[in-house]
Formats: C-alpha cells, sequence, structure tokens
C-alpha cells in the first residue's frame, strides 16, 4: 500500500526527528525490483558490505511494518505496509487485524503495548536477501528465530475523539520480524509510536529509513541503533555468553553523549512482575512448562497475557521451549478450531487470552491460569490458590491457577521466603526479577546436567575414528540406562529441592521440549563427529604426501651416487 507524501514546508531550524521526516518526504517512493535483480540507483554502500540492496539493513530486523486502524464498515484493517514491496498473504494480513486490536472487554484506553505470534502461511518464498541465517548459529537456542512463525509488536492508542462517527481514536502500529527481541522492540515502538500518531506516514517512513541504516544484528557485538534523534546501544546474546550474565559495558555519559538508551537486554521480560500474583506456585508452574503441558493464561488484557506467556517460557531458560505458544490468542486466530476442539486432547502449547469466551471455551483445558490486573512496580497482588477444574464454571471466576497437576519435586520454601522478605522491604521489581531469573536458571540447570552428561557419554572414543572407515555413529539413548546414572549423578548434587527427579525425568523424555534439546544436541554431536573424522582423513592424506615427497626424494639421492 502506498505512502502519501505531505508538501515539504518545514523551519530552516529543525531537530533530528524533523530532518528525517523532511528527508523522507522528499525521497522517492521505493523502486520495487525483481528477485535478484541489482538496479544502480537502489545499490548501497554505506559501510555494511558492497552492493548492499536497499531494504536488506530493514530485513535483518524486521519484514515489515503494519498500520491498523478501525472502519465502521470493515472492522479492523489494514492501511499501511512499509515498505511497500513488503509480502504479506490475505491469511497473514487477516491475523495481524484480529490481533493487534485488544478484544473490546479488555476496555484499554490510552496507550497499550503487546506482543502476539502467528504461524506463516505455507508455501511462502524464503527472501533472497535475508541476512538472519548466518548469524543465527551463534544465538543461544531460546533465541534462534523459527522460520514457522512471525512476532508482532503492537502499540495500541485508543483514545476519545468526538470528530470520529464512533467516538473513539483507535490505531495499532505493529512491527513485523522473525526475532523474538521483545524488549528491543517494544522499546522502538516507544521511541516511535507516539509521534508517528501525530504526524503520521512521512515520519514512519523516516523510522524505516533509520531501520535500513542498522547494522546487521551479529551476536556478541555492542550496536548502536539510530532512530529518529534517538540512539539505542545493544548487544545480542551469544550462545557463548554464560547464562544469566550482561555482557552489555555501561559507558560513561561524558564519553557517550549521544547514546540516548542503553537496554541490558533485548528479550527478556520483568519475571517477578508476571509471576508475582503466583509466586507461590512458580516452581509448580516451571514443571508444567518444562514438561510441554497444554496451558491458558486468562488476563484482564492483552499486555498481561502476552508477557506471563513470555514469562512462562522464558523460565526454563536456557532451555528452549520448542511447542507452540501465543501470547495473545483470540476467537478469529486462524488456529482457533484446531487449538479448542473437543475432540481429541488438547495440543503442546501455551495460550494468552482475554476473551471471556474461552473461560467456557478452554474449560476442558487441563491447566488454567487465571490473573487479574498486573500491579504497577512495588504494589503487590494477592496470591492466588490452587483450585480445582470443576470450579471454572462461570465467566468471572476468581484468579487461581486451575489443575488437577500434583507436582513431582517439594515447593522450594526458601526462594519463597526470600521474595516475600523482598516484598516487604519493597525491593526495587528489577531486583526481585534477577532473583527469580537465577531460581530458575539454576533449577533448569541442575535438571539438564545430568542429562548433558550422559548424553556426553554417547560420543564414541576418539581411538575409534579412522580415516579408513565412516565415521562411527552415536550410541542410542537408552532411558533406563540414563536413569541409572542418576543415583550418583542425580539433580541432588548442585540442587537444594527434593522430591521425585526420577518421576519428573520420566514425563520430560516423553516431552516435545525433550525431542527438540535431544534432536539439536544430536546434530551437533554428529557435526562434531563429521569434523574430527575429516581432520583424520586431511592429517593421514598429509603423511601420505609426505611420504611420497621423501620417497621421491630418497629416489633422486640413490640415482645420484650411482651417477
Amino acid at each position: 500500500m502506498a505512502l502519501r507524501g505531505l508538501a515539504h514546508s518545514g523551519p530552516s531550524s529543525r531537530g533530528p526527528s524533523e530532518e528525517a521526516v523532511a528527508a523522507a518526504e522528499e525521497r522517492r517512493a521505493p523502486v520495487v525490483v525483481a528477485a535478484g535483480a541489482v538496479r544502480e540507483d537502489d545499490e548501497e554502500d554505506d559501510g555494511r558490505g558492497r552492493g548492499l540492496l536497499r531494504w536488506d539493513g530493514f530485513s535483518a530486523w524486521l519484514h515489515c511494518v503494519c498500520v491498523v486502524g478501525f472502519d465502521l464498515e470493515l472492522g479492523q484493517a489494514v492501511e499501511v505496509i512499509y515498505p511497500q514491496h513488503s509480502k504479506l498473504t490475505d491469511k497473514e494480513k487477516t491475523n495481524i487485524c484480529y490481533l493487534s486490536f485488544p478484544d473490546s472487554n479488555s476496555g484499554c484506553l490510552g496507550d497499550t503495548q503487546f506482543c502476539f505470534r502467528f504461524r506463516q502461511s505455507s508455501g511462502r518464498r524464503v527472501s533472497l536477501h535475508c541476512l538472519l541465517d548466518q548469524f543465527d548459529k551463534d544465538l543461544p537456542v531460546y533465541l534462534k528465530k523459527d522460520p514457522a512463525y512471525f512476532y508482532g509488536y503492537v502499540y495500541f492508542r485508543q483514545v476519545r475523539d468526538k470528530t470520529l462517527k464512533r467516538g473513539y481514536f483507535q490505531k495499532s502500529l505493529v512491527l513485523i520480524s522473525k526475532l523474538p527481541y521483545i524488549h528491543f522492540f517494544h522499546t522502538v515502538l516507544k521511541q516511535i509510536a507516539p509521534e508517528y500518531f501525530e504526524k503520521s506516514e512521512p515520519y514512519l517512513e523516516a523510522a524505516c529509513n533509520d531501520v535500513d541504516q542498522w547494522p546487521a544484528p551479529v551476536p556478541g557485538k555492542t550496536l548502536h541503533l539510530p532512530i529518529m534523534g534517538v540512539v539505542m546501544k545493544v548487544r545480542i546474546p551469544t550462545c557463548h555468553d554464560k547464562p544469566g550474565t550482561t555482557q552489555i559495558v555501561q559507558l560513561t555519559q561524558q564519553a557517550n553523549t549521544h547514546i540516548s538508551v542503553i537496554l541490558p537486554t533485548v528479550h527478556e521480560v520483568d519475571l517477578f512482575r508476571c509471576f508475582c500474583p503466583v509466586f507461590l506456585h512458580s516452581q509448580m508452574l516451571w514443571e508444567l512448562v518444562l514438561l510441554g503441558e497444554p496451558l491458558v493464561v486468562m488476563a484482564p488484557s492483552p499486555s498481561e497475557s502476552s508477557e506471563t506467556v513470555l514469562a512462562l517460557i522464558n523460565c526454563i531458560s536456557p532451555l528452549k521451549y520448542v511447542s507452540d505458544f501465543r501470547p495473545y490468542f483470540t476467537i478469529h486466530d486462524s488456529e482457533f478450531k484446531e487449538y479448542t476442539t473437543r475432540t481429541q486432547a488438547p495440543p503442546s502449547v501455551i495460550l494468552g487470552v482475554t476473551n471471556p469466551f474461552f473461560a467456557k471455551t478452554l474449560q476442558h483445558w487441563p491447566h488454567i491460569i487465571r490473573i487479574g490486573d498486573l500491579k504497577p512496580a512495588g504494589e503487590i497482588p494477592k496470591q492466588v490458590k490452587v483450585k480445582k477444574l470443576k470450579n471454572l464454571k462461570t465467566l468471572d471466576s476468581k484468579p487461581g491457577v486451575y489443575t488437577s497437576y500434583k507436582p513431582y519435586l517439594n515447593r522450594d520454601e526458601e526462594i519463597i521466603k526470600q521474595l516475600q522478605k523482598g516484598v516487604q522491604q519493597k525491593r526495587p521489581s528489577e531486583a526481585q526479577s534477577v532473583i527469580l531469573r537465577r531460581y530458575f536458571l539454576e533449577l533448569t540447570q541442575s535438571f539438564i546436567i545430568p542429562l548433558e552428561r550422559y548424553v556426553a557419554s554417547l560420543m564414541p572414543l576418539q581411538k575409534s575414528i579412522s580415516p579408513w572407515k565412516s565415521p562411527p555413529q552415536l550410541r542410542q539413548f537408552l532411558p533406563e540406562e540414563f536413569m541409572k546414572t542418576l543415583e550418583k549423578t542425580g539433580p541432588q548434587l548442585t540442587s537444594r529441592i527434593k522430591g521425585d527427579w526420577i518421576g519428573l525425568y520420566r514425563h520430560f523424555l516423553k516431552s516435545p521440549n525433550f525431542d527438540g534439546w535431544f534432536k539439536t544436541r544430536r546434530k551437533e554431536m554428529t557435526q562434531k563427529l563429521e569434523a574430527l573424522h575429516l581432520e583424520a582423513l586431511c592429517e593421514e592424506v598429509r603423511e601420505q604426501h609426505v611420504c611420497m615427497i621423501l620417497t621421491t626424494i630418497e629416489n633422486k639421492d640413490n640415482n645420484t651416487l650411482r651417477g
């Protein structure tokens, strides 16, 4: 869809954002070129690499930017897609339309930010100029992009406007990306959305031009990203970082006056704020997420639902949650029938919903978290209780964790006391999140280390690698053999928590999260074996080559002596 340019009439003295908008107004419309074609006027060399096409820099971060408005006759509608050549199927546009607006019952007046995730249409052609794949291998496993899904980052505004027939101005600015950098993109939206709603399309075009000039999202590098007069400093984690640490360096203000925003994380949410109503049951929720159990979060608004779902996914880090998850899910979603059918067991998925209709539609799901409004930092809501599912009968059921699940592990009272003490002492939410995140990290690592140790033992000995034979195969993973190792090298070596660890492992070995984790580890070890075999082959060839050279020299010397 085309963007409408405005007549250029700016004052002589303008700020950085006004200069960018003016430049965007004067810029010609982007030229759409055929795949693989290069136009001289589209080719740029801006220090990121020679022969870089216009919008390649943008595509490394975003697929497109959408503006979704409300039409009295059509309902939600995509008003603008930028850049203009961005491709979205009709099904993807429909999903974006419905997922970009809160449900009518949410009553979200003012500005609201949230996140959604939707399935990419099948048969979509992968962009020839996508720069993400080369960086994906250096990312932690939980930050690797999923080629089958898009993320949508939303800034929604609803304010009273008597000049409109509906009586309200309702519009969403949405960033569509493959990257799960929740905190980063929400920060970007905070910088550009409020002014966009005032200045309209030329401002959006100028912001997109800024994004197109950004360096590629290389893991491990400190990046300076200018956006409409503001410079954000970020660092994308790598798979080599120590889990639970932040590598970004806080620079002094005097030396870096151009730095406006420093982000200590690109992907993490306020963990304690999300778990606050249920922190008494946080260990049970950790088990449910670890085991890939079907889970529904019923919340009053998309902000609460999306933050809570993302916090749940984050609680098993550095393990990747491999099943589907939807931070915000509506009755209009294209997978609605698939996920709400009663003809089969609920799938392994975490859904965040706000429509009261789901209280009835998903009543057959085994685990439901119903939360109230998340309180601002410093305010602690009443702790919800674990209740039986049969009590979730009405649409106005009280907040609580509705489940019949019996945890395998005993509840860790120490972490609860530590968090409760923090509440009493009015410890900042950020500090509480650090404590809770470290607790989850240590719990997950204690669980995963015995598996890592056993899987490492499946690797053949290096002496079995021969250049004259095919690479040796990994030994088979035998669950009972693994269980026997837990007696001496189980999680009791690193965790104080007691309980039925064996039962938890048996359940985990049947879960999608184990399948995803083991496939990744098996692939890594197979690649390692192939590399070692190739190295042995090269070494043998080198030795043979040296022997041939020595033999040739010896023969020459013998011939010389005879002569």
